[in-house]
């Protein structure tokens, strides 16, 4: 266990205005899902015993899925481990489901109505897990993305995701202030209710190398203070082949989130340039359907943005808005054994089986004397544009 990690119970008693539940009698602790990095079972392995050593508070789980499929039960068992499936009540949001949403009969200031999941409101003290990382239009994840779009309404999701706040030019990796969607989430989260984050940062080997506990705004900011020390990685000049990742399980474990190392490899990929991600997909479309259907029968990124437009609000029309700006700047080409050549072709994208046919691919746009750039650790890291002298 990393020291770090041993630490945790010290650090909860220190910075929980509540003894993280001392004197709560039903707790809720929402963590990630499967698309998610987040150490999840290392980090209940603690907090679980020290919440129970403190106080005889009924404790359950909440699984922030947002839009995404629900987990199974052999998922769960990978997130949390067995003996805490066995134990504890675990819950996947649905974001559909009326019956699992209170509407409060507000709005925050950008228009989106707060609707979340009743557990929320019911539990006595809220704490949320997750992890801080680069986020492609939230700045950065962690902290309030656990509410917004984690256990908030199917509406309250696409008002936030919506075509104006993804086209907004601050709503970017590494921006916050001035982000609409993630100012956005924040009033969110305030109009709600989270007591308490326990958030992490992680080094390449994933394993945690700093974690941020106690007032959500205040605990995350200081994560992300310390996490751009790492990720904020300068580069002299655009690439004409930018050959990436999408930072490895789990996260490229579909298509839909192979968006994110895309959209980082295009801050380096020069203007008809071309990106070479690999990516296994092993869960394919990974239950995004909408995804492919907004794309599919579409010839050019102008038709994508077109259809957006004519049909929003819409299942994953953020993602496959992000893959049109990207397609406007570059071709992809997506080295994969997991998906067909058919359904990428839907998805204007280019398949290659592997690494050398992607490069011949690439060459035949951009001819043999082109320049290469590699982000190996895909949307983990946030390019930054520097002069070269």
């Amino acid at each position: 266990m990393p020291p770090s990690v041993g630490l945790l119970p010290c650090l909860l008693c220190k910075r929980s205005p509540y003894s993280v539940g001392s004197h709560s009698r039903k707790i809720l602790i929402i963590i990630p899902d499967i698309t998610r990095a987040c150490p999840t079972e290392m980090l209940l392995k603690s907090l679980i015993p020290y919440i129970e050593k403190s106080s005889r508070a009924e404790i359950s789980l909440l699984i922030a899925t947002g839009l995404h499929r629900p987990v199974t039960e052999k998922e769960k068992k990978e997130l949390v481990r067995e003996d805490v499936v066995e134990n504890y009540e675990i819950l996947d949001h649905d974001a559909r489901n009326e019956e699992q949403l209170a509407k409060l009969n507000k709005k925050t200031s950008f228009g989106t109505p707060v609707v979340v999941n009743k557990l929320v409101l019911e539990n006595d003290l809220v704490i949320g897990i997750g992890f801080i990382e680069p986020h492609f239009f939230a700045g950065y994840s962690g902290e309030r993305k656990i509410l917004l779009p984690g256990v908030a309404s199917a509406d309250a999701i696409f008002n936030n995701h919506s075509f104006k706040m993804i086209n907004h030019p601050k709503s970017r990796y590494g921006i916050l202030k001035g982000n609409p969607i993630h100012e956005d989430m924040v009033e969110f989260m305030e109009n709600t209710k989270l007591d308490f984050i326990l958030n992490v940062i992680l080094n390449k080997e994933k394993n945690i190398s700093g974690i941020f506990a106690g007032d959500p705004i205040e605990a995350h900011l200081k994560g992300v203070k310390e996490l751009e020390k790492y990720v904020k990685i300068p580069y002299t000049r655009p690439a004409d082949i930018v050959i990436t990742t999408n930072g490895g399980y789990p996260l490229d474990r579909d298509i839909y989130q192979v968006v994110k190392g895309m959209d980082t490899a295009a801050l380096v990929a020069k203007k008809g340039g071309v990106i070479i991600i690999t990516a296994e997909c092993r869960d394919g479309l990974g239950g995004h359907r909408e995804f492919l259907e907004i794309v599919k029968g579409t010839k050019n990124p102008e038709e994508i943005i077109a259809r957006i437009k004519k049909l929003e609000p819409i299942y994953d029309q953020w993602q496959a808005q992000i893959l049109a700006r990207i397609l406007k700047k570059a071709k992809i080409i997506v080295v994969t054994h997991s998906l067909s050549r058919k359904t990428l072709e839907d998805l204007q994208l280019i398949h290659a089986r592997t690494l050398e046919e992607a490069l011949e691919i690439a060459y035949g746009y951009v001819g043999r004397d082109a320049e290469i750039t590699a982000i190996p650790e895909g949307p983990y890291i946030i390019p930054m544009k520097v002069n070269e002298n």
